[in-house]
């Protein structure tokens, strides 16, 4: 009789078992849709950089209008990682998040850019935008300044995504005030996991003070590395504390994301046949799922 594997690299190795330590979940293609919105409106928030939260919105994204749902992505980082990664030259444009916060007159449909992905949308932005927070600091109501210019297109689309900044500033709150929900992506590593008892908290103060209906959507785990003991046991953690707040859906080291950034094009796309790829289409029918 063979040897039975034992701690945490039997636990993650049994195939009935998903990389969280939990069984693997079948969910089914979400079902066709006959009619598009209102919007569901989702924060990717952490504000810890580099934890894959642009890689995310992207793939996510366009894995859920793969499912035949009109998406909108809205850039609300100054870097404009976002837009650069959907092929958009983000540097030439006359109308971007910055004037929408910024200009009551100006429309959201001015702004928007269409990517090659059918039912994908994008809002993008630019180094403008760091300017945004100087000039809303005055101004009333300054918290629902993305909520005021999303308004016009709420029923165009079934779900619109914002991609935050690595910070909890202005624009990180003016986010979670127009949000249903905030997904957190978090690398699977300890420092991680410590910055989550800091966001959680901003979003407990959001919900009590500016937008009574946002709640944590779920934790989405990226750069998981299954040949390291750290990654097994940081997930260990994770799952301990936040129980079923964790996506089943894990997403593993590859080199191909930084490919598809190259590419301008999400990994659906790029690679389709991918581990990538799979892995953002079972998380987006979690997404739709869980919304």
């Amino acid at each position: 009789m063979a040897e039975t594997s034992s701690g945490a690299d039997g636990l993650f190795n049994r195939p009935e078992i998903g990389l969280t330590g939990r069984p693997v979940r079948e969910i089914p293609d979400p079902a066709p849709l006959d009619r598009h919105g209102p919007a569901t409106v989702i924060a990717m928030c952490n504000q810890k950089g580099g934890v894959g939260k642009t890689t995310s919105t992207i793939n996510m994204g366009a894995a859920i209008a793969e499912y035949g749902r009109r998406v909108l992505l809205v850039d609300l980082d100054p870097q404009g990682a976002l837009s650069a990664g959907l092929g958009i030259n983000y540097d030439d444009l006359d109308v971007t998040v910055y004037n929408l916060l910024v200009d009551s007159s100006a429309n959201v449909t001015e702004a928007l850019h269409h990517t090659g992905v059918e039912g994908l949308d994008v809002v993008p932005a630019n180094i403008d935008l760091s300017a945004a927070e100087i000039q809303l600091v005055n101004e009333v109501g300054r918290e629902q300044s993305l909520a005021r210019a999303l308004r016009p297109v709420m029923h165009d689309y079934d779900f619109i995504i914002i991609d935050c900044q690595p910070s909890l500033g202005l624009l990180t709150v003016n986010a979670l005030s127009c949000a249903d929900s905030v997904i957190i992506p978090m690398e699977c590593e300890y420092f991680s996991l410590r910055g989550l008892a800091l966001l959680m908290d901003t979003v407990d103060k959001v919900r009590d003070r500016l937008n009574f209906r946002l709640d944590v959507l779920g934790i989405l785990v990226t750069m998981f590395d299954r040949r390291t003991n750290h990654s097994k046991e940081v997930m260990e953690r994770v799952v301990d504390v936040f129980g079923d707040k964790v996506f089943d859906t894990v997403i593993t080291r590859t080199v191909r994301f930084p490919e598809t950034s190259v590419a301008g094009e999400p990994i659906t796309s790029w690679a389709p046949s991918s581990q990538g790829a799979a892995q953002y289409r079972h998380l987006a029918a979690e997404v739709i799922e869980r919304a």
